[in-house]
């Protein structure tokens, strides 16, 4: 039996750190969400899309003052995208 994920949609790209970029996806609840850094070139060679379907273990608990920004954010990203869009 596969391992169990659960669809998630981005809600924050941000590159603070010259050549990182840091990508959240989050549920629609905005309960849990997933971070990943990668370097500006990967992505490059890499589309970000609308959503990721993330293992259940590799989800964090979303800090309480996140939450209701990225469960608005998250709906409005399945709203608005198929998953496998470019964004």
């Amino acid at each position: 039996m596969g391992e169990q994920t659960v669809r998630c949609w981005l809600v924050e790209r941000d590159s603070h750190q010259e050549n990182l970029v840091t990508l959240v996806y989050a549920t629609t609840d905005g309960e849990r969400h997933r971070t990943k850094q990668l370097s500006f070139r990967l992505l490059q060679r890499r589309e970000t899309t609308a959503a990721r379907d993330v293992p259940v273990e590799k989800l964090a608990a979303t800090p309480a003052e996140d939450r209701d920004r990225y469960a608005t954010q998250a709906t409005a990203m399945a709203e608005r995208h198929d998953p496998g869009d470019p964004v």
